[in-house]
């Protein structure tokens, strides 16, 4: 399946930018009156017919829409220290996004070897990535904070983890998602549960609607386990650092024996979260 991706959705019809427009019709060599895949990036997907197959800016009529297409039953905000070498960070970004991951969140540790990053090429990953994996909902990635910031900020109703050499005792990923009750539903929705403003676009009011199943993940209307994981840098958390996060109620986790690089840990704990609550 070819996805392409558009913000600009006005009524029954949607624009491709300059880039996706040269994608579609140079590239791919569609053509007026072909049938093409749109996501806007909150997670809907958009069945359309390709009406104006100009290279600088496409548009095409929308006959029918799909929400939460790709989406995950949990709302995931991975925090990580950028890497020293920022292709492994990179990495991390674009295999998290295929997995499943809803906010990337650039920390700033005390040990943290890199403390600046530009955003710009990571949202380029995220969106290839999230049409590379068939997913609507395209990750959002924050400008970078310090460690202390984050950890104050998020919030006391979200599932929150630590991954840190503590001594004593640890917990895992899964032990804590699939203890009895756990995890409980926190304050997330998914982005696409926000309807758009104004009447449904003409001609599209019978738009076929894909909505999870009412057992086993959220609907529609729920909301959904709110889960943040903190992962450090190639020199760990300071001992300040991991103390204000206990003791904002962050729960300590190992992530095994194996000593693992930054990238490394951060992209097993997407995949535990995932193998946990993802099906």
């Amino acid at each position: 399946m070819e996805l392409f991706y558009s913000n600009q959705i006005e009524g029954d019809t949607l624009l491709l930018d300059a880039e996706e427009s040269g994608h579609c019709v140079r590239v791919l060599r569609h053509r007026a009156g072909d049938e093409i895949t749109v996501i806007d990036g909150e997670g809907t997907l958009y069945r359309c017919t390709l009406i104006d197959a100009d290279p600088r800016g496409a548009r095409a009529g929308i006959v029918g829409c799909e929400k939460g297409f790709g989406a995950h039953p949990y709302y995931l905000t991975m925090a990580v220290c950028p890497t020293k070498n920022i292709d492994r960070y990179e990495w991390f970004v674009e295999k998290a996004t295929e997995i499943g991951v809803d906010v990337i969140a650039p920390v700033i540790g005390e040990h943290s070897e890199r403390k600046v990053l530009k955003t710009e090429r990571l949202e380029r990953l995220v969106k290839s990535a999230a049409k590379q994996s068939l997913k609507g909902a395209i990750p959002q990635v924050n400008g970078p904070q310090s460690v202390k910031d984050f950890i104050l900020s998020a919030p006391d109703s979200a599932i929150k983890m630590i991954c840190y050499c503590f001594e004593g005792e640890k917990h895992s990923i899964p032990e804590l998602l699939s203890s009895p009750g756990a995890p409980e539903p926190g304050n997330r929705s998914r982005p696409w549960l926000r309807e758009r403003e104004g009447p449904a676009p003409p001609g599209v009011g019978g738009m076929s609607e894909v909505k999870f199943p009412a057992s086993g993940v959220p609907g529609l209307d729920a909301n959904l386990p709110d889960i943040y994981i903190l992962i450090g840098p190639e020199g760990d958390f300071s001992p300040a650092e991991a103390e204000l996060a206990i003791s904002r109620g962050w729960t300590p986790v190992t992530l095994g024996a194996s000593r693992l690089r930054t990238e490394t840990a951060a992209l097993v704990a997407v995949t535990q979260v995932y193998t946990c609550l993802g099906e």
